[in-house]
């Protein structure tokens, strides 16, 4: 455990940013999951999950969760399966 005031405030601004981090990516990767089950069941309502995942992996990755060229790859596989 640190000593100094801001390092102390440091380690709890980055707890917090890393369990909003954490369930940021985990939401992403379910809605990805979803999508690719959804399009595998061939589901009515498979390109609006397709939409919402391609929106989260968009998301994620203007954030910086995740590397941009990594998005493209997701978004490139989900619209190869739809």
């Amino acid at each position: 455990m640190p000593n100094i005031k801001s390092a102390i405030k440091r380690v709890r601004t980055n707890e917090s940013k890393n369990a909003q981090n954490t369930q940021a990516k985990s939401a992403m990767r379910s809605s990805l999951k979803k999508a690719e089950q959804a399009l595998s069941n061939n589901d009515e309502n498979a390109n609006a999950t397709v939409k919402a995942a391609i929106k989260q992996v968009e998301k994620a990755a203007s954030k910086g969760l995740i590397h941009r060229n990594t998005a493209a790859r997701q978004k490139s596989r989900l619209m190869k399966q739809a």
